[in-house]
């Protein structure tokens, strides 16, 4: 068996090399280059040539573009993904905070994130911080609930039960210009500061380069009242601790564009990071010495092709590196402070076909293969390495009315340890339905269905960490309902666009994996006993205004209403106290707005965010609500042109009624903030 994993380790880290290898570049280089062409390389997707908006999606989808995300003014991709409906993000406060997304109470773990078409993973802990991820470089944000409706991706997209993708910038030149340089510089309260840099530079006439880098600062020393008991009691006014950030991200991407149906990219990337743990605000004691050091290398690359009418193919490879180190000083241990380090390694390889056998009848076959490895300095340490192998067969019929498509994923899982019991292995296969009716031949007015039935892999830390992990943990098993109707409509010039969906859902969650006292309330242990069922109705709406020639009012909004309960059996006395109530940190309601107004002097926008009551245990008790919350935030910015050179201005305030409010207990979030950036394009 060791004979058979070597054999396959240099298979297929050789088919990685090989991918990663632009071999391509030397065929393009014989072709003849036209210096006088003007020349961009867009993102070409072969696949889907029936794309259209979002209320044409079978399952809820749900886009933020460049402008739509410059509008909101928010500084992360955490930041901006609390505007999607049906989304709750963990906010541990403050920049340097720890951010993750769950859609519709499903947990961070099921919501695969994807950065420009290839999933980002993390074994380890199964969940990804997007507080890692800058806005500067985006170009397009997506949620997908479910999944795209485009089938002709990788298996891993397949694999979740929703997907945020990250589409970073491609090259884009105008005028005859062959270099294109934005600079950036954004400081605010608490010690922020954020200068970044973009390069593109175009090679020839197929290929271009470009360079994105970043660097931020801040202390998060900001100000919060900290409460002596109940909302009744004594008040002081306080300032957060141990929160100071600094971080640094460095791309690379080399861009060709070989023909007309046929594109390669290759992607470099880098991050680390430096932060302060602060602690929980509880007990009259907030000091903290705790430190958290991230460190993140990838290389991936991507090649697509359309050979005809009939045919088109895609590959993708990956490599990537990650170390995180997490030093306690103040642990009172034998062996004195804790100072922890882990290590990842992952490589990936993805293939794909499409085949269209009539113009609306399309059906794609992909595959992924992958090796992830964790270690780590701790005593005792398993070494745990995860063969993995996905395959995905789908099928999709477009005409005028009617969408249709379905999927069928197989997951084949292997594990192996060089200490101690290994995990069991898993083979699974999960499919995937989803339909969009068109009653209406003269309105945009649809009506949609998904069925998915899809799992979560334990994660490392479940199965191998200390005292705590169990080796023979379930897959922890989701069954997706959705049922919904969109509409969208251009009425006048007044009211160019109007567009709105209305989503109920229902999600079933089994053997679901949580952490309970094993010996005593200080030993825990993982295990497959939870089951969670999950309703809610997601509400979605934007208008736009053409009120005069020169001026435009964007307006957009969502609610959330969603009851999950824990229906964990009540038979046992540990579950009494839970049974039937919602969920931890999941409000029953939640909602954001949005208000743009574009003129020629200057534009101006307002947004606001606001959640429902929440609990943070399982038990729905006064003791353990959280109140709900507001956010209000307001921005202006001015463009400027002098020659080739445009500058934008923005000044923001968020948090504008400066309220002091929790999104994790004992964790405060920062009051009222100013933000500014200046940018400059050339």
């Amino acid at each position: 068996m060791n004979r058979l994993n070597r054999i396959f380790e240099y298979k297929f880290f050789s088919a990685v090399v090989y991918c990663l290898c632009p071999v391509a570049l030397l065929s393009a280089q014989q072709q003849k280059v036209d210096t006088t062409h003007v020349y961009s390389i867009p993102e070409v997707v072969v696949s889907d040539r029936y794309q259209t908006r979002e209320v044409r999606a079978t399952a809820p989808t749900q886009i933020f573009s460049k402008e739509e995300l410059n509008n909101l003014h928010v500084l992360q991709v955490s930041d901006a993904v609390k505007h999607f409906a049906g989304v709750t993000v963990k906010d541990y406060g403050g920049i340097g905070g720890l951010k993750t997304v769950s859609i519709r109470s499903l947990g961070a773990q099921h919501t695969a994130i994807g950065y420009d078409g290839i999933a980002i993973t993390d074994c380890q802990t199964g969940q990804i911080d997007i507080g890692r991820f800058s806005l500067d470089n985006v170009d397009r944000l997506s949620l997908n609930n479910g999944q795209s409706d485009n089938i002709f991706q990788p298996a891993r997209f397949f694999a979740s039960a929703g997907l945020l993708n990250i589409q970073t910038l491609t090259p884009q030149f105008k005028n005859n210009k062959n270099t294109h340089i934005i600079g950036s510089f954004k400081t605010g309260s608490w010690g922020l500061v954020n200068p970044s840099v973009l390069i593109e530079q175009k090679l020839a006439r197929k290929w271009a380069l470009s360079a994105n880098a970043e660097w931020m600062s801040a202390d998060g020393h900001y100000p919060y009242t900290l409460y002596y008991g109940d909302k009744d009691d004594l008040t002081s006014r306080e300032k957060r601790k141990n929160t100071q950030v600094e971080s640094l991200r460095a791309e690379a991407g080399l861009f060709g564009n070989l023909s007309d149906n046929e594109q390669w990219r290759l992607k470099a990337y880098y991050y680390q990071s430096s932060r302060g743990l602060p602690n929980a605000t509880t007990f009259y004691y907030d000091f903290a010495n705790q430190h958290l050091w991230d460190k993140n290398t990838f290389v991936q690359s991507q090649y697509k092709k359309e050979f005809n009418r009939k045919w088109a193919f895609q590959a993708s490879a990956k490599w990537n590196w990650s170390y995180q180190r997490y030093l306690n000083p103040d642990y009172a241990s034998s062996a004195g402070k804790e100072d922890n380090s882990y290590y990842q390694q992952e490589y990936y390889l993805s293939a794909s076909a499409l085949y269209r056998v009539l113009d609306n009848l399309s059906f794609s076959l992909s595959t992924d293969g992958s090796i992830n490895t964790l270690n780590a300095n701790l005593t005792d340490f398993a070494y745990p390495t995860r063969y993995s192998w996905l395959t995905t067969l789908a099928g999709k019929y477009v005409n005028e009315w009617l969408t249709l498509s379905a999927s069928a994923l197989a997951t084949v899982t292997n594990e192996k340890v060089q200490q101690g019991t290994k995990a069991d292995n898993h083979r699974r296969l999960t499919p995937y339905v989803s339909a969009s009716f068109k009653p209406f031949r003269s309105e945009e007015f649809r009506i949609r269905f998904f069925y998915k039935d899809i799992f979560r892999l334990p994660n490392f830390n479940d199965l191998y960490y200390s005292r705590v992990g169990t080796r023979d943990l379930r897959p922890e098993s989701t069954r997706q309902y959705n049922v919904g109707i969109t509409y969208s409509k251009s009425v006048c010039t007044f009211l160019p666009y109007v567009s709105a969906t209305i989503d109920a859902y229902y999600n079933k969650v089994t053997d679901k994996i949580v952490a309970i006292p094993n010996k005593n309330i200080f030993v825990w242990t993982m295990t497959n006993l939870g089951k969670v069922d999950i309703k809610g109705l997601d509400v979605t709406g934007s208008i736009s205004l053409h009120p005069m020639e020169k001026l435009q009012i964007n307006l957009s909004g969502n609610y959330t209403y969603q009851r999950a309960l824990d229906v964990t059996s009540a038979t046992d006395n540990t579950y009494k106290k839970t049974y039937k109530h919602q969920i931890a940190y999941t409000p029953r309601v939640s909602g954001s707005g949005q208000a743009g107004i574009e003129t020629p002097w200057i534009n101006l926008s307002y947004a606001f965010l606001f959640s429902g009551k929440r609990y943070t245990q399982g038990e729905n008790i006064s003791q353990n609500r959280l109140d709900g919350y507001s956010d209000h935030s307001l921005s202006a910015s001015r463009n400027l042109k002098i020659r080739d050179i445009n500058t934008s201005l923005s000044i923001e305030v968020l948090n504008l009624l400066n309220k002091n409010y929790e999104i994790i207990k004992s964790f405060p979030m920062p009051g009222r903030s100013v933000r500014a950036t200046l940018k400059i394009t050339y």
